[in-house]
């Protein structure tokens, strides 16, 4: 058997348990996979991480809020996930538990499927935490020449940043007071906040906002038909759902977890409904 985790907090509607037993089914091998509340288990961040490595898990997932602190617990070998920050998928190895960022990879696949070779042009990025610092990246990678940071957190976004412009590839990055000042002339409108998700609700952005960008993404997926991206939807921008995101990064933590061939298509017919 296979063992496998989530951890976070607001957990209770992931599909990462569907996609990865799922995914064990199809390459026929036997996979569990738990879910890890902190909180429901009575111990911090460092127990659960604990318990699953010494209950001789293959690997986890980390999600919200956990991110940053699951890369203080693991051996990162890759320069660009160093310089993220943030660490999403976890491998227990006989020399120690390594870390990976899928989220990065992800997002550029999610991406590329719903706008091809569009340009990514100028972004409000919407969220500097675990997953906003992947996505930054990643739009770095994909040739965002503008990229408007923001968070509640003032020092969170300008560290974000920092680390962006640190990477020279010739992109505007800056620090927006509002998410409404940044989204302002932007061709991109992106949350990475929690806002919208199951168990916490509201939307970073009014719709009102929106009007005048090209397209929307949401890193929440439960729902996938988040009020953030229903109202970019309204305001004529082209969508693309956090569940695309979610099922890029959970192929990519598939091949982190085991290195088993898997058939992409099925599985996502498999889970889909």
């Amino acid at each position: 058997m296979i063992r496998l985790g989530l951890i976070g907090d607001n957990i209770a509607a992931s599909k990462a348990p569907l996609l990865h037993e799922t995914a064990g089914r199809l390459a026929g091998v036997d996979v569990r996979y738990d879910r890890l509340v902190p909180k429901d288990m009575g111990l911090g961040f460092d127990g659960v991480f604990d318990h699953a490595r010494d209950s001789e898990f293959r690997g986890l997932n980390v999600t919200y809020p956990y991110k940053e602190r699951a890369a203080a617990r693991v051996h990162v070998s890759d320069p660009l996930v160093q310089a993220i920050g943030a660490v999403n998928t976890v491998r227990f190895d006989a020399d120690g538990p390594q870390g990976f960022n899928t989220d990065y990879s992800g997002f550029m696949r999610a991406y590329r499927a719903a706008r091809a070779e569009q340009d990514v042009g100028r972004v409000c990025l919407i969220g500097a935490g675990g997953v906003g610092k992947a996505v930054g990246f990643a739009l770095i990678g994909s040739g965002a020449t503008d990229i408007r940071c923001v968070d509640t957190d003032t020092d969170k976004a300008t560290t974000l940043a920092r680390s962006l412009a640190a990477q020279e590839t010739g992109a505007r990055i800056r620090v927006a007071p509002s998410a409404e000042g940044a989204a302002k002339g932007a061709d991109g409108i992106i949350n990475c906040t929690p806002l919208g998700m199951e168990g916490i609700g509201g939307t970073p952005l009014p719709e009102a906002a929106m009007h005048g960008a090209s397209w929307a993404f949401d890193a929440v997926y439960t729902p996938v038909h988040t009020p953030f991206l229903q109202s970019a939807k309204r305001a004529g921008l082209d969508i693309i759902s956090g569940y695309e995101l979610f099922f890029g990064q959970g192929i990519d933590a598939w091949e982190v977890f085991t290195g088993l061939p898997l058939d992409t298509a099925a599985l996502r017919a498999a889970i889909s409904g």
